[in-house]
């Protein structure tokens, strides 16, 4: 049994970090305007494109992210034959299409929740569609969509550690191989510590955020 070579786990750590980050930041850019689609669609009037997208709901949001990871990482291998991209690539792909599916519902509901009235208002005072929904709709969408994607934000912080599972080294990985070395639940503190690092500044960004949207009530 060996003590903990804390110098070592905390670059250890930070280099966890920086994939934990990365992974992040590119499922954002995947699920934010991917959602955005994905809510067009639920809200489509072709029954095809609907009941297509629900089915990709039900199928995202109704199984486990980690048995996703695996479907994406071996999943090409088992069905077809064929070697997959890279681990954290196909991380990426499946914190992306899953995500997608929760902001798709959260986009959904914040234009739903929009009174049809000011649509018509709107088109009685003579503006454009598109100018009703950025002038009218969309500043009223985002107050409304805030704090709940600021609570998926803060999830998926937290549910990076999950790509671990497809031998993804990010914090949580670099802490468990780091306490099985050393009999010690330290390096699980420590990546704790920083997660709530993490999320605090999200927190932070939401909380900024809603402050600049509280005009729009």
């Amino acid at each position: 049994m060996h003590g903990i070579d804390y110098p070592l786990l905390l670059r250890s750590m930070v280099r966890g970090m920086g994939t934990s980050l990365s992974l992040f930041g590119l499922t954002l850019a995947i699920t934010l305007p991917l959602g955005l689609v994905i809510s067009a669609g639920r809200m489509s009037r072709n029954p095809v494109v609907r009941n297509s997208v629900r089915a990709y709901l039900l199928i995202m949001r109704g199984t486990p992210l980690m048995l996703q990871l695996f479907f994406f990482y071996f999943g090409p291998y088992y069905i077809f034959g064929i070697r997959g991209a890279d681990r954290f690539t196909m991380a990426v792909v499946a914190f992306g299409l899953n995500y997608a599916a929760y902001f798709a519902e959260i986009y959904r509901g914040g234009i739903e929740s929009i009174p049809i009235g000011q649509r018509e208002a709107a088109e009685a005072l003579g503006l454009t569609r598109s100018q009703t929904f950025l002038k009218i709709v969309l500043p009223q969408v985002l107050k409304r969509v805030t704090p709940p994607m600021g609570n998926e934000f803060m999830t998926l912080v937290k549910d990076t550690a999950l790509a671990n599972v497809i031998a993804v080294s990010e914090m949580f990985d670099v802490a468990k191989k780091a306490a099985s070395g050393s009999v010690s639940a330290a390096p699980f503190i420590v990546a704790g510590a920083f997660y709530l690092a993490m999320n605090s500044v999200v927190e932070q960004a939401f909380r900024f955020a809603e402050r600049r949207l509280s005009y729009y009530q």
